[in-house]
């Protein structure tokens, strides 16, 4: 009977092939699932089966293997696939069952065993489909994610040519322009992701992003599409938890290098030591400051070296006094309430940086001169 059957495989293949294309949606696509490939997956299959019947162990399952791989390269559902394998069984059996009513000598007592028999194989090779499937998709996931990781190496670094610059754009899912922004998030362990979730709450929100995580930082570039998108991305960096600095917006990848320099700038410039966004816009002056630490140190020196002499409690008090007179925009009794004492006593404060340093708080020059040193200090 088995070798009745074993005769008509290429028919038995291409009937298979013909009822799960028909039954099964995702096998109708012949550019996705060529009629050929899919009649020869069939027929292999059948005569793995087939041989089998009488075996006392399974043969190794290549055909069974090699059908999950090919449908996870074809992007066929792994349920879809495993419905066109029961589909092709069942067919199987029923020809099995049609043979057996022309051999006499073929008792029910014998097909009861067989079906038996059919259907422990179809659980053994439906097993061996579903692991090289879920093998495979591993691996081309895998493959995706360290070429879009490569990608987005490329335009962070400038390595890429204009041409092949918008193709790995699209690639990426970034518009060919901007605007775009580019965050760096600091990372306090390697492979840790400070931004976990990010991509995909932008992605949620419309906003088109890609990533690249290093040892100590995550990186990212997002397009501006809309007007709310840069707000959208702040908070949801805030949500984060991490520290983050963020650089200006630019319309075009070529300038991503650049812009990459500028979020490491903000971020190195956020204060404390806690999660915060630190935008590079929020304060140029800061940025600049921490662009050139040789140059800022010096100009410490230059500026504040005599306060920097003095006592340290003296020192401290001044300093303090000339933070909260910045952060009040030179009010010396906004700045008193900030510090709990008479604006008398700010003043007097003032004036006596004014004669340590030689410089004037009236004048313009001397109070960017001042304001940049204690950046620069702060940083210190």
């Amino acid at each position: 009977m088995v070798s009745a059957l074993h005769a008509r495989l290429p028919e038995l293949g291409e009937r298979m092939a013909e009822r799960i294309r028909s039954d099964v949606d995702a096998y109708r696509n012949e550019s996705l699932i060529p009629f050929d490939s899919l009649r020869r997956s069939c027929t292999a299959n059948a005569d793995l089966l087939l041989q089998q019947f009488g075996q006392p162990e399974p043969q190794a399952p290549a055909p069974a293997r090699e059908t999950g791989r090919l449908r996870a390269e074809q992007g066929v559902p792994l349920a879809d696939t495993l419905h066109a394998y029961r589909i092709g069984f069942e067919l199987l059996w029923s020809e099995v069952l049609a043979e057996a009513r022309t051999h006499p000598e073929v008792t029910d007592a014998q097909l009861v065993s067989q079906s038996a028999e059919l259907w422990t194989l179809f659980g053994h090779y439906a097993e061996a489909v579903a692991a090289a499937y879920r093998e495979t998709t591993a691996e081309l996931t895998a493959q995706r994610q360290a070429r879009r990781s490569a990608l987005v190496e490329a335009l962070f670094t400038g390595a890429v040519a204009d041409r092949t610059l918008w193709e790995a754009a699209r690639e990426l899912g970034l518009p060919d322009r901007g605007p775009y922004l580019v965050a760096a998030a600091s990372a306090d362990a390697p492979g840790e992701q400070p931004l976990a979730g990010t991509e995909s709450a932008l992605r949620q929100a419309g906003i088109p992003c890609a990533w690249r995580l290093l040892p100590d930082q995550q990186l990212g570039v997002a397009a501006l599409s809309t007007p709310t998108a840069e707000a959208t991305c702040l908070r949801v960096m805030r949500r984060s938890g991490a520290r983050v600095g963020v650089s200006p917006s630019f319309d075009d990848l070529r300038d991503t290098p650049q812009a990459l320099r500028f979020a490491r700038l903000a971020l190195s410039g956020l204060q404390g030591s806690g999660p915060g966004v630190a935008r590079f816009d929020d304060d140029p002056l800061a940025m600049v400051v921490a662009a050139a630490p040789a140059e800022a140190a010096h100009l410490v020196d230059v500026v504040l070296r005599p306060l920097l002499d003095l006592p340290a409690a003296e020192r401290a008090r001044l300093l303090e006094t000339l933070e909260h007179w910045y952060a009040a925009k030179g009010s010396a009794t906004e700045a008193a309430r900030g510090l709990f004492v008479h604006p008398n006593t700010v003043r007097y404060r003032l004036r006596r940086v004014e004669e340590l340093t030689g410089r004037s708080l009236s004048d313009p020059r001397a109070v960017a001169d001042i304001g940049a040193a204690l950046l620069a200090a702060r940083r210190r």
